[in-house]
């Protein structure tokens, strides 16, 4: 009889746990619903859409027609002949592998000198970030300014010195090619430096926000190691290298992977350096580019998807790479 009267109990009890659990679940999805919304809306939709219409040719105007792998066939044709994507991909291999290693290099040489204790401190180190706090439009308005090779202060200066003045945004030139070390390139008191060599100088303007990071890491490094070797006899150098630069590393695969993510999304200060066409003459014309202009002025949607899903792949398969590789140099930690 007893166990009667309680089946009820345990019944009502059961109902409104799964009540207030019901509850509970509806409040947080509720509260998370306009990420989730963005999610599924900015993210997962335009990602599977995407896919389709690389398989498709589509204009914006008229309805997505089903074409294969005739997009895909198009990019591997310009690979083949060396136009096209051929071209944007070499600018965007150009500036990215010039820019983010130099930004690393320069990143933990400027953290390094200032993390040493020196009067103005804070001054330097405020002078050396703000520029990673300008707005993108506001710097490629002013670095145009800076490197325009007629009244540029920049060549201004360098022919005041006497040295040379490169073209800068105006040349196609590049200064990393086999064509930069004949006698040619260099006549004309002029050096062979052009418009994606000055996308990498504007690159390393604002590279203040990897500098904090790497201040950060110096600053989490036990002083007690730095003792052990000043015991040891290492000088200032062996200390960066067998101390510092080895506690860094982790930091370092970080901002690498996230320097290319970035160095080959870049957009809008090519947009404005070139005109909006990848000027002069193509050499600003990299991938990201290259899609905006297949999409939106040639109308070539399902093209354009194609060249998206070709730069995923891409970016998958190099940050694969610097993964697969991080176990050979990247530094554990002290243990």
């Amino acid at each position: 009889m007893q166990h009667h009267a309680d089946s009820p109990d345990i019944a009502e009890t059961a109902s409104l746990e799964s009540r207030r659990r019901w509850r509970s679940w509806f409040t947080a999805a509720s509260f998370a619903s306009p990420w989730l919304v963005g999610l599924l809306a900015l993210f997962v939709y335009p990602f599977v859409v995407s896919l389709y219409w690389s398989f498709c040719q589509y204009d914006l105007i008229n309805p997505p027609r089903f074409v294969g792998m005739d997009n895909y066939e198009q990019l591997a044709n310009e690979f083949a002949t060396g136009t096209g994507i051929s071209h944007a991909l070499w600018n965007t291999g150009y500036y990215a592998l010039l820019s983010v290693p130099l930004s690393i290099v320069l990143g933990v040489g400027l953290a390094t000198l200032l993390s040493c204790d020196i009067r103005g401190q804070s001054i330097f180190r405020t002078l050396f970030y703000l520029p990673s706090v300008i707005p993108v439009v506001a710097a490629s308005i002013l670095w145009m300014w800076l490197l325009n090779p007629a009244d540029g202060l920049v060549n201004s200066i360098l022919g005041w010195l006497g040295l040379w003045q490169p073209q800068w945004f105006a040349s196609p030139a590049e200064f990393v090619s086999p064509n930069s070390l004949t006698e040619a390139a260099w006549a004309n008191n002029s050096a062979p430096i052009g418009s994606k060599d000055a996308l990498v100088l504007m690159s390393l303007w604002g590279m203040g926000n990897f500098m904090v990071i790497y201040l950060a890491a110096i600053g989490d490094i036990p002083k007690s190691l730095y003792e052990a070797a000043r015991i040891d006899g290492a000088g200032p150098i062996r200390r960066f290298v067998n101390v510092t630069l080895p506690l860094l590393t982790p930091i370092i695969f970080f901002n690498l992977v996230m320097g290319l993510i970035q160095s080959v999304q870049a957009f809008t200060q090519i947009y404005i350096v070139s005109e909006g066409r990848g000027a002069p003459a193509d050499s600003t014309l990299v991938i990201s580019l290259h899609l905006f202009l297949s999409a939106f002025q040639h109308l070539n949607m399902g093209y354009a998807s194609a060249v998206a899903w070709l730069l995923f792949a891409l970016l998958g398969v190099a940050t694969w790479f610097l993964f697969s590789t991080s176990r050979r140099w990247v530094y554990e930690g002290v243990r």
